[in-house]
């Protein structure tokens, strides 16, 4: 490890989240003040004393609100990743950053949704007319052919996916099987004790094809809060830090924002591949050394190429790994043991990297034994983010 990496440096001392639902009844500030409050409570800090805040955008809760209601003293660091989901796992690398050179000492980060009671990221009708700005502009090219929502958006990858490499809408359908598995026996889950069935995905309606209805994530309400803070220091905090071994940004050749379709080869997420080849050098650790995966499951087709650019199947083959089971409870790599965000909640992620902080604590409903490393994506098709997250 060099002085500039900051591998092994920050840990994750405190957890909170609300539950999950279609309507919570209350204000996405409210939401995010509760699962910060009892992340703080948690780790066992005063409230007064956070110092740092880092979320992401498409958020209507901005810091300085939180850090008056928490009755902040001192607000040293402060930051907002764009391209929504992509950035799930990128505020705690941010957060690692910040205390890693001092420019802060606990760093709240968190994510607050009504994105089923007050609006919904998937309508297809966004007002892009109204408000030109480069992102609506760039969208107008695409809307007149049809690619009004992001599964639509996904489903061209998906279509270009299964043509390269033989994959079927089956094999998308056993990512939904499995994640429904492991949302069927945790009691936060939406979709707690309701699993699925290869064929009852496959008579799910089409949103858009090759994408069913059960390949699509949800639309929740909640939120999830975390604190951070140097790893020394988490060691007088909590018996179980769980520490940040590797934390990354990641961008590639022709990249845009869900419509990266001018690229030479659209069957791979390459800008996961720059985020994969960062985590492990900085880390040091090799696919091997995972012992379970949280992938970001907006759409069950992205799944595929995120095991192949992660080195758990080689390019074109994660069909096989899914179809031996490998990704399913018992599997060599389970991965989504939460539910993920089919079937435990679409919290834009962050119920994702509060699934792995679980495993590493080895407090998961669904345990994978003798957990030391998960690997944590964010958001596909966009500029992304992930994590190593570890115990010492």
């Amino acid at each position: 490890m060099t002085d500039q990496s900051i591998a092994g440096r920050a840990a994750i001392v405190g957890l909170g989240a609300t539950e999950f639902s279609k309507n919570s009844g209350r204000t996405e500030l409210r939401l995010a003040m509760e699962a910060t409050l009892a992340a703080l409570a948690d780790a066992g800090i005063d409230p007064a004393d956070v110092d740092g805040f880092s979320s992401y955008s498409v958020d209507k809760v901005p810091e300085y609100e939180i850090a008056r209601l928490l009755g902040c003293r001192e607000v040293r660091f402060f930051s907002q990743v764009p391209h929504g989901g992509g950035a799930a796992c990128a505020p705690i690398m941010h957060a690692a950053m910040a205390v890693a050179t001092g420019m802060a000492n606990t760093v709240v980060v968190y994510r607050s949704l009504n994105e089923r009671s007050w609006y919904r990221f998937g309508s297809g009708s966004y007002g892009f007319g109204d408000t030109p700005i480069f992102d609506n502009v760039n969208y107008g090219w695409y809307m007149p052919h049809g690619f009004h929502t992001p599964a639509a958006w996904v489903g061209m990858f998906a279509r270009r996916y299964m043509h390269a490499y033989g994959a079927t809408s089956e094999d998308f359908g056993r990512v939904a099987v499995a994640a429904r598995d492991f949302a069927a026996t945790n009691p936060e889950a939406f979709f707690y004790q309701k699993p699925i069935t290869l064929e009852e995905h496959q008579a799910s309606r089409w949103i858009c094809e090759p994408l069913h209805l059960l390949d699509c994530c949800q639309e929740s309400d909640g939120a999830v809060a975390m604190v951070i803070t140097r790893r020394d220091r988490a060691r007088d905090l909590t018996d179980h830090p769980v520490v940040i071994k590797a934390g990354a940004q990641g961008m590639a050749e022709g990249q845009q924002s869900m419509t990266s379709f001018y690229r030479k080869e659209i069957t791979g997420l390459p800008e996961l591949g720059v985020v994969a080849r960062t985590l492990y050098g900085q880390s040091g650790l090799s696919p091997e050394a995972i012992q379970t995966a949280v992938l970001y499951d907006h759409f069950t087709p992205f799944v595929l190429p995120q095991l192949e650019e992660f080195g758990f199947a080689p390019r074109g083959e994660a069909k096989e790994f899914v179809r031996a089971g490998h990704h399913a409870r018992g599997g060599r790599l389970p991965i989504n043991t939460h539910g993920g965000q089919i079937g435990e909640a679409y919290i834009h992620g962050m119920n994702g990297v509060a699934e792995a902080v679980r495993q590493v604590r080895g407090t998961a409903v669904n345990q994978v034994e003798s957990v030391e490393n998960v690997l944590v994506t964010a958001g596909t098709g966009v500029p992304t983010s992930g994590l190593i997250l570890g115990s010492e």
